[in-house]
């Protein structure tokens, strides 16, 4: 009998065990619904519901208007509805600069950074202000235009109008969803339902991902309800016991991890374990070969756990490539301080969308360069808006074999600031859009960077010579592969004609919504002959393109991929035919606004041309 006795004690053990879950678990259900009927029972304080619209757009990334326009602009946002309920193509409404996977297709198109988590997918943002600081309870997004693109509604603890600023500033995620495919482009009032925050906010952030849509989304307004009183919890959420709540899972699913990121990267302390169980006998290269799958709040938890992981998430070989965009919010000079340490060999650095309200500071920014810059290669910097002119004479000095710099919407450096770029001689790729910079300084940067292969100007409103600016490309940027000049106001044909003899490697060419272009120069057939390699070419609200430029483009652009002739009045669908015909990878083609294609002349292309992306917009 002795051989039963361990299995009749196992046997208890586990029955008693199973028996105290199981009383804890009871306890647990009889406090939950005595909570649920006490809060049923107890009087809810009356608090109106406050309405309002938005007051004033405070920041964006990107928009398909004009700066010194209303049309198609994220200040449409700004208001009651100009459009709502309305569906189609409305110059009155906001606008995003992309949509869809046509910008990921071109020869401008960027090398994704790794290690961004599955949770963060935005590529465009809004924020908005209101009047009046609420507790949300509801928002409503006014979509009247291909809807869909929004991924996450954010709500900020910051008033933009109070004369103090806050010590701390804290964003909260409201709402959050992967990009998901809206059937049909019709217009809608989009209201998901928001979490509660426990503080009043009158700033809000919409986050947007295009890259599932057939075309631009138009966004008309957005509407924030709100109580001042902070509200009481509702019985569903009164019967949630806090011991149920896994934290690391809330922070998977909001992709906010970064809460304790500046801790994390600060913690020495390590948990003493007698042995390292298996990684000790796994080869370095290996260990790091599986952590390099780790997204950064990862390792920092990883770090945490035992001293050989410590010094592998420590190691700067796994901080070769870093994109701190995802944890935008939570990116400050303590963060940065942190990392210098890991980041002595980085070479890619993404700082996209962080620092603004203070969070970095100048002195921070350019402490980090100085130890962490010698090596890097690509530097984003996207609506970085602490940036000034000390940052960018840190940048050329620190940063010697920069390659590429994306200061994209950074509207708040001052013109002369730009002349600093021209120190850096190895840069081959550029983006000031929507930046200040001036002809002066533009001037100098081609002079002096003759290895750029890659430059975007667009909406670049300071500039007062396009034509010099073309010209100086053309005797300069012999290696230019693609060239932004998106709503550029004053280029002319003799612009165009030395671009194309000087820059004859173009493969990516913006002229949309450049006024002073007219077809009756040769300015177009001309770029055709000149510019064999064109993969994509945008001429878009041209209304001189004409058949003959079509007709050229398909005789000598056989590369020819993307072509957006939204507007023209002069082109025919046998021209389009002999195009379609004629350049075999053509996958996107908008004609949009041409009032010689209608959507009888569309059906037929898209039957006989399967593998082309037609684009017809419309207006009801």
């Amino acid at each position: 009998m002795s051989p039963v006795f361990p299995m009749l004690t196992a046997l208890s053990m586990f029955y008693y065990m199973c028996l105290r879950r199981r009383a804890r678990t009871a306890t647990r259900g009889e406090m939950n619904s005595r909570r649920a009927i006490e809060s049923n029972t107890r009087a809810l304080p009356i608090n109106v519901e406050i309405v309002q619209y938005a007051k004033e757009v405070l920041d964006f990334s990107s928009h398909y208007g004009s700066e010194n326009s209303m049309s198609y602009t994220m200040w449409n946002l700004a208001g009651i509805p100009n459009v709502y309920p309305s569906s189609g193509d409305f110059t009155q409404t906001a606008v995003f600069r992309t949509y869809g996977t046509w910008w990921d297709r071109c020869p401008s198109a960027r090398l994704p950074f790794r290690r961004t988590p599955p949770t963060f997918c935005s590529q465009d943002y809004v924020e908005l202000a209101f009047e009046e600081p609420v507790y949300p309870t509801a928002v409503h997004i006014l979509e009247t235009y291909h809807p869909g693109a929004v991924v996450r509604i954010l709500a900020c603890s910051a008033n933009p109008y109070s004369q103090n600023p806050p010590a701390e500033v804290r964003w909260e995620i409201l709402w959050s969803e992967a990009p998901t495919k809206v059937n049909g482009p019709q217009a809608r009032q989009f209201t998901p339902c928001i979490k509660q925050i426990n503080f009043p906010t009158n700033l809000i952030r919409l986050e947007v991902n295009s890259s599932l849509l057939d075309y631009y989304t138009e966004l008309d307004a957005v509407v924030l309800h709100g109580v001042k009183e902070r509200p009481v919890l509702s019985l569903k959420t009164s019967m949630i016991d806090m011991n149920d709540i896994d934290e690391d899972e809330d922070e998977e699913k909001y992709g906010c991890g970064m809460d304790t990121l500046t801790k994390q990267f600060s913690i020495v302390t390590l948990r003493e374990w007698p042995t390292n169980g298996y990684f000790d006998k796994l080869p370095y290269e290996l260990i790091q070969l599986i952590l390099s799958h780790l997204t950064v709040p990862d390792l920092c938890r990883l770090a945490q756990t035992c001293k050989l992981l410590y010094q592998h998430c420590c190691d700067p070989l796994q901080y070769i490539h870093l994109s701190l965009q995802p944890y935008w919010a939570r990116i400050n000079d303590t963060s940065l301080e942190y990392l210098q340490s890991r980041c002595t060999l980085i070479q890619w650095l993404n700082l996209s969308w962080t620092g603004n309200r203070g969070a970095i500071s100048v002195s921070g920014f350019s402490r980090f360069l100085k130890v962490c810059g010698s090596e890097l290669v690509r530097l984003e910097l996207s609506c970085g808006h602490f940036l000034n002119e000390t940052c960018l004479e840190v940048i050329t000095e620190m940063c010697p074999n920069l390659q590429e710099l994306n200061l994209s919407s950074c509207d708040k450096i001052p013109p002369q600031a730009f002349n600093h770029i021209a120190k850096v001689g190895s840069l081959k790729r550029l983006n000031l859009y929507r930046t200040k910079v001036e002809q002066t300084a533009l001037l100098s940067i081609l002079n002096f960077c003759s290895e750029l292969q890659h430059l975007s100007l667009g909406s670049c409103v300071m500039i007062e010579d396009y034509d010099l600016i073309a010209s100086m490309m053309g005797a300069k940027c012999k290696k230019l592969r693609s060239l932004d000049l998106w709503r550029c106001k004053n280029i002319t044909e003799s612009g165009i004609a030395e671009l194309a003899s000087g820059c004859q490697l173009l493969e990516e060419l913006d002229l949309g919504w450049c006024p002073t272009l007219q077809s009756s120069t040769g300015c177009f057939t001309n770029l055709a002959r000149k510019l064999p390699n064109l993969q994509k070419l945008f001429l878009t609200a041209n209304r001189s393109v004409c058949d003959t430029d079509i007709e050229e483009l398909a005789a000598n652009c056989a590369r020819l991929r993307q072509l957006d002739i939204l507007g023209t009045r002069m082109v025919s669908p046998a021209a389009l035919r002999k195009l379609l015909e004629s350049c075999k990878d053509l996958s996107l083609l908008d004609v949009s606004f041409c009032s010689q294609i209608d959507n009888r002349v569309v059906l037929e292309l898209n039957a006989n041309f399967p593998n082309v992306f037609i684009k017809k917009s419309f207006t009801q």
